[in-house]
């Protein structure tokens, strides 16, 4: 797998620990650092809040319960935001309409490819 050029501390959000598990192993091989992971929305608001990272990953569905709250702290703090849900950009609130969205499951290739674009749009 290739590494990224840029190393990036992420906050990584999603309710499904397998998957959470497999985010976590990828990113480490792309080169990325985790700053945070959580399962649920409130403690992925208070990561959001408190922890220094340069990249949100969130899940748009938490156990049933919108992340939009996490992203709109994530959008406050100037940091750089990737959706990832299994209903691509349908699945978004009217506010993120056209924000970066990774549909899954998707490939350690499209999420490298997705996190690079992301980064990319950032000043």
């Amino acid at each position: 797998m290739e590494r990224a050029q840029t190393s990036v501390a992420v906050l990584l959000v999603e309710d499904e620990a397998l998957i959470r598990m497999m985010f976590e192993d990828v990113l480490l091989e792309l080169g990325h650092s985790i700053a945070a992971q959580a399962g649920d929305l409130a403690t992925g608001l208070t990561f959001a809040k408190q922890r220094d990272y340069r990249l949100a990953i969130l899940d748009v569905n938490l156990n049933g319960t919108p992340a939009f709250p996490i992203a709109d702290v994530v959008r406050a703090r100037g940091k750089a935001l990737l959706f990832v849900t299994g209903y691509g950009s349908a699945g978004l609130a009217a506010d993120y309409k056209g924000a970066a969205v990774l549909q899954k499951p998707f490939t350690e290739t499209q999420l490298s490819t997705a996190i690079s674009s992301v980064l990319a749009g950032r000043s």
